[in-house]
């Protein structure tokens, strides 16, 4: 692979730097080197895969919107990334653990997380979703990178378990500037620990454009520490599903970690607190809406001869229900107690800790003194 051709805004203007199985009108590119590796996945399957998608992203816009009627304090969209994180996350087995950052809803979702893990940290009832043991997917990181040394220490302990079981580890284009990432990395070549360190290229770091920290294909990032990059089309949820496997397979053979890059884009902000019109134009913006994964895969299907308007018909419906049933369970989370705050920091008793939630109680005490006493002054 090439270094790519850019434009002035770092787009991708060359589709030869990646792999690719199907192309932005969704037609298929054959690749003798990756075709074997999707070579089961028929048109049932592809169905399967635009149905995964599609959900998300309806999932994904509720969450926004329930974030924008004050129901949940923050959220993290991932739309226009949904090929990268489902043909990613649907070539791991059962066995395999996942570790992500805030904002893969997709793979969460598809590990089995029902609907009221996925909002109650962003809701503020808890400080975590799920049960990662359940899932085989650790809960969202917030700490920029830090779970791909979670992912490479448990790719470790599999290793000496001498299980043939993976890690996958998702970050974004940023982390890859971050000593974490890069510690992992260093751990990951020398002990060959079975862990892909998967990252999602969205193009921006928050507001900075990914071709201001890294003059060359994040991919080639991995020749520093003697595993092997590749860089895929992350809006084409084939070549993703084919080159995550292979990577896979790789790990479990024995014979170390990789890094993939996913070139895609995000498409909304960084967050519900960002505003990405201060940074990016709409010509940008339309430019990636051309490379949609979704309509991507639904023109392949078509092209199959696949029935597309009962596809797009269930599948609405299987969205629609997905997105109350989100709603519901965000609006059915109870407060937690205030004092729950202190619980759970540690794993044994700490008087630090101790101390603070005394304080913070006599504090509360205050307004419940008050209260009385207005009550009492009323009768």
């Amino acid at each position: 692979m090439t270094l790519s051709d850019r434009d002035a805004t770092g787009l991708l203007t060359r589709p030869e730097s990646f792999v690719q199985l199907v192309d932005e009108t969704g037609a298929r590119r054959h690749d003798a080197e990756f075709d074997p590796w999707v070579a089961d996945v028929d048109a049932a399957a592809l169905g399967r895969l635009y149905r995964d998608m599609v959900i998300v992203r309806r999932l994904d816009a509720e969450g926004v919107a329930l974030q924008r009627q004050g129901e949940l304090g923050l959220w993290p969209p991932l739309a226009g990334q949904e090929a990268a994180q489902i043909g990613s996350v649907r070539a791991l087995r059962d066995d395999d653990f996942a570790f992500t950052s805030y904002r893969e809803l997709a793979v969460a979702w598809a590990r089995g997380v029902p609907a009221e893990g996925l909002v109650t940290t962003w809701r503020g009832t808890a400080s975590s979703g799920w049960d990662p043991a359940a899932h085989r997917v650790a809960v969202p990181q917030i700490i920029i990178g830090a779970q791909a040394l979670h992912a490479t220490g448990y790719a470790m302990g599999l290793r000496w378990d001498h299980s043939d079981a993976a890690a996958i580890a998702y970050f974004g284009d940023g982390a890859t500037s971050e000593g974490d990432v890069n510690e992992a990395f260093v751990f990951a070549s020398s002990f060959e620990a079975p862990v892909v360190f998967f990252c999602q290229n969205n193009q921006w770091a928050i507001s900075e454009p990914v071709g201001l920290q890294s003059k060359q294909e994040l991919a080639r990032r991995a020749d520093g520490f003697a595993m092997p990059g590749i860089r895929v089309d992350g809006n084409d949820v084939l070549a993703v599903l084919a080159v995550t496997r292979m990577a896979l397979e790789r790990a479990r053979r024995g014979d170390g970690p990789s890094l993939i890059e996913a070139v895609t884009y995000r498409m909304g902000p960084h967050t519900t607190a960002d505003d990405p019109s201060r940074y990016r134009d709409e010509a940008e913006l339309a430019a990636w809406r051309e490379r949609d994964p979704i309509a991507r895969l639904l023109a392949l299907l078509e092209g199959l001869g696949v029935d597309v308007a009962g596809l797009e018909r269930e599948t609405a419906e299987a969205a629609d229900a997905a997105a109350a049933e989100l709603r519901a369970a965000c609006l059915g989370l109870a407060d937690p107690p205030a004092l729950s705050v202190f619980e759970h920091v540690y794993a044994e008793p700490n008087s630090h800790v101790a101390r603070q939630r005394e304080h913070y109680a006599r504090y509360l005490a205050l307004f419940a003194d008050e209260a009385s006493d207005e009550n009492g002054a009323g009768r």
